[in-house]
């Protein structure tokens, strides 16, 4: 797996407590630059991006219950 993949995650606070979604993927460049990319926009305008965990690894690889049905 890539060193230049990243996770952006939103921290969001609920009943007391902060709770991480994931909302899209990140790309460091060879220029040092970085590529975001957003499945959801943060409502509260926080995002963190941090470099992916062996959980993420280990998740990589879709499978075939992870892939969408195709719509009729």
């Amino acid at each position: 797996m890539s060193q230049n993949r990243k996770k952006v995650l939103c921290p969001m606070e609920r009943q007391g407590r902060t709770h991480w979604m994931r909302i899209g993927s990140a790309f460091i460049n060879s220029d040092g630059s970085t590529n975001v990319y957003l499945d959801a926009f943060p409502a509260n305008g926080k995002l963190q991006i941090r470099d992916l965990d062996e959980r993420d690894k280990n998740n990589a690889e879709p499978t075939a219950d992870a892939v969408p049905a195709a719509l009729p």
